[in-house]
């Protein structure tokens, strides 16, 4: 059963904006939840109860007791519990003061657990890449923002396509509103006309939601790298690439409970990156305001400004208030998203905000409280957009455009008149 273009029509309108707030909904509330870590933190899961040994008062090393001398540093404590590398055989896991290692996830008749192992390749690859930019620079704030910028620089042609096709859509509001004005009252003319000029110009209504869930996407495993892989303190089992070990990172207090990797960012007052950032609480709303949500949101509503085009249309701006509000609920996740989630977050919005002012330019920024500056005035974006121009359609074998028709006529109405008759004269005709 097919749908028609009405109701295809309506359906792609509302569904972009709430699906996209659900999406972030969805996606936060996944990541707050911890329904979807790509690496485990405990791998008790894998080990049958009855091979856990019962633990004596005095396995536990001493302070000044090598690992190596003490009773708990057996054959067993070199296994690691992880499905990668594989256990020794015979091994007998035995539990310590140190917590356990970074861990892929395993699949099981849990489908949030199949969910995690999907995530797993991409949860590596991504650890893999903050690790090696931590070796190098030895800062975990710097290795961050690297591997933003990497990401994004990754998926430049596909956010660039989305840029485009919002903006063709917005040249071509004009006429849009010309068919909904010409045939007021019969929605399912409007929808046809409507999708037939779409294809027409050759703007895919779908090609803004990919970027936008890939966005999404990439949030849950990049939450995983920053809240358990910055907590982890042996992250061997991560370190590794087709099967074989990387020794790429040294730990700053190995066999102890500190984390491998340094979780502070010293530039940022050495701000713990896996934990949440509060500057101060508010005592009534048992709120904590983080200064890094802050200004993602403010770099969120420039980047909305940024792609929304001035309007006078009451139903297009009570649309684009709705993408305003979005930005907003940065700041309420900034209360329990760890700190590194939002410095890259801040990375990714300005590479895009850098990205749309060169395809777009400042868009609705200005006027800004009534100000205008001068650099604003008459810009012209580097790469701009061209209007998109009719093309022939499959399937249709009517031109797309009669030389004869004027531009006022083309932005009254995109409407081809009827094919005319073979036979004009009267004659044949009963008088």
């Amino acid at each position: 059963m097919t749908l028609s273009a009405d109701v295809r029509l309506r359906v792609i309108r509302r569904a972009r904006p709430l699906g996209l707030f659900l999406l972030t909904l969805v996606a936060l509330g996944l990541v707050v939840l911890g329904a979807v870590p790509a690496f485990a933190q405990s791998p008790d899961a894998s080990v049958a109860p009855s091979t856990i040994p019962t633990v004596q008062p005095d396995v536990t090393p001493g302070p000044g007791t090598s690992p190596a001398a003490s009773p708990a540093a057996s054959p067993a404590e070199s296994a690691v519990p992880c499905p990668l590398p594989a256990p020794v055989q015979g091994a007998t896991p035995n539990p310590s003061p140190i917590p356990p290692p970074l861990c892929p996830a395993v699949p099981s008749g849990n489908p949030v657990d199949l969910l995690a192992y999907v995530f797993n390749p991409i949860f590596q690859t991504m650890f893999l890449g903050l690790a090696i930019f931590y070796s190098i620079f030895g800062d975990v704030g710097i290795a961050i923002i690297l591997l933003t910028l990497v990401i994004k620089t990754i998926l430049i042609p596909l956010f660039r396509a989305q840029i485009v096709s919002q903006r063709k859509m917005q040249m071509i509001q004009p006429e849009v509103r010309a068919i909904q004005q010409k045939f007021k009252g019969n929605r399912a003319r409007i929808s046809e006309e409507t999708m037939r000029l779409y294809r027409e110009r050759g703007v895919s209504l779908g090609s803004g939601c990919l970027p936008a869930f890939l966005q999404l996407f990439l949030l849950i495993p990049i939450y995983s790298v920053i809240s358990q892989g910055l907590a982890a303190s042996d992250i061997s089992s991560a370190l590794q690439f087709l099967g074989q070990p990387i020794n790429i990172v040294e730990c700053q207090a190995p066999g102890t409970t500190q984390p491998c990797i340094d979780p502070q960012i010293w530039w940022l007052g050495n701000l713990d990156a896996h934990i949440p950032e509060i500057l101060f609480t508010i005592p009534v709303l048992n709120f904590g305001l983080s200064g890094l949500a802050l200004i993602a949101a403010a770099l969120q509503l420039i980047q909305t400004r940024m792609m929304t085009p001035p309007t006078t249309d009451p139903q297009a701006r009570a649309q684009q208030r709705i993408f305003l509000i979005l930005p907003l609920f940065s700041i309420i996740y900034g209360s329990f998203l760890p700190a590194g989630l939002f410095l890259y977050w801040i990375v990714f919005t300005a590479y895009s905000i850098v990205q749309q002012y060169l395809i777009v330019g400042w868009g609705s920024l200005f006027p800004l409280f009534g100000w205008t500056p001068g650099f604003a005035t008459d810009h012209q974006p580097r790469f701009p957009v061209e209007p998109p121009k009719p093309r022939a359609t499959s399937g249709d074998s009517r031109p797309t455009e009669e030389p004869s028709r004027s531009p006022t006529d083309r932005a009254a109405g995109t409407i081809k008149p009827a094919r005319q008759r073979g036979r004009t004269s009267r004659r044949g005709r009963r008088r």
